[in-house]
């Protein structure tokens, strides 16, 4: 007796949801990301305005001076939905875990000079309160953007932002051999510290702003790419070049999701820009505004960590403007 198996090959009716394929195009079939993304949120038949703030609707377009004719083009170039953005943040934290580990294990912090640990101790532990603000204004942007797209990704980078602030906060446990008093110290640093308060003032100022757009350009891109940039990359060859090669390998994460957000910072700026030259011209006054004040606040910061502050800030600033202009600002 033989046997003749065969396959049939059934057509689905439809490739997605309707909403996405209006989209993408009929019998199109849509990625994950597309349909975990496109037309989530709601645009209509809202009960009743918020009472925290009743002149907006609960999702309303002008909370912000940006003009898009349509908000679901600030597309995430990762395309992370839940899933994939779990899973890839899943495998970056085994790689620090190991690192952590590997540190542990053949205890390299045993030979790092003590005059370097207490630089970390003193000069980037504080950072994790610079994180905490960072996570705040990100849920702000969540609250307050328009379009699933933007706050999807935005909500992402908050979650991240406290990510930073643990691995800040566990370099300094280890560093101090789980003596807590580290951090009250970085605490009153933040609070008191005179070469702190610029950042502090920059991060609190930041808390009261209403243009949700602003906010994203203040924080995830000017910011950013000023401290970014400052205390972990420079300083950290510094430190390698004095013994404190161990410091690179429990930043790794840190290092790596800077990277990799840029990516999403830049493509909503070169959006934004691409729409209208009046989005243009106002993204480009809010860039040449806080630049001009992150350049004072970590000039402030860089005297205390590296040998020349000056060239070093005007180096980072000097590339933050050509990364703006390359995505369509003139700065």
């Amino acid at each position: 007796m033989t046997l003749d198996i065969k396959s049939i090959d059934i057509q689905p009716k439809r490739e997605t949801f309707g909403h996405v394929a209006r989209r993408i195009g009929e019998g199109k079939a849509a990625t994950r990301y597309e349909e975990a993304t496109y037309d989530l949120q709601s645009t209509h038949n809202f009960h009743y305005r918020p009472t925290y703030n009743p002149k907006y609707e609960l999702y309303d377009t002008n909370k912000t001076a940006i003009k898009m004719e349509d908000w679901y083009k600030f597309l995430d170039p990762r395309q992370y939905y839940y899933s994939n953005y779990v899973m890839t943040r899943a495998k970056q934290q085994e790689v620090a875990e190991q690192n952590f580990t590997f540190i542990e294990k053949r205890d390299l912090l045993s030979v790092m000079p003590e005059d370097v640990k207490n630089e970390i101790l003193n000069h980037v532990l504080p950072l994790r309160h610079y994180e905490w603000g960072a996570n705040m204004n990100n849920l702000q942007l969540v609250s307050e953007s328009y379009g699933a797209a933007f706050a999807s990704a935005a909500m992402f980078n908050a979650e991240d932002r406290l990510g930073n602030a643990q691995y800040i906060t566990r370099i300094g446990l280890m560093i101090s051999e789980n003596e807590t008093d580290v951090l009250d110290s970085s605490k009153e640093a933040w609070l008191n510290d005179s070469s702190w308060q610029p950042l502090r003032k920059v991060i609190e100022d930041s808390f009261i702003l209403e243009d949700w757009f602003e906010l994203h350009m203040v924080q995830n891109i000017i910011m950013d790419g000023f401290i970014h940039p400052l205390f972990f990359n420079v300083y950290e060859q510094e430190l390698n070049a004095r013994g404190g090669t161990a410091q690179g390998m429990m930043t790794e994460f840190i290092t790596t999701w800077y990277e990799e957000s840029s990516k999403w910072t830049d493509k909503t700026i070169e959006i934004a820009a691409s729409e209208s030259e009046e989005n243009t011209q106002l993204l480009s006054s809010w860039a040449t505004k806080y630049i001009a004040v992150m350049e004072e606040t970590t000039l402030a910061l860089a005297k205390n960590i590296v040998d020349n502050p000056t060239s070093t800030v005007a180096t980072i600033k000097e590339n933050l403007i050509n990364r703006l202009n390359k995505n369509g600002l003139k700065v």
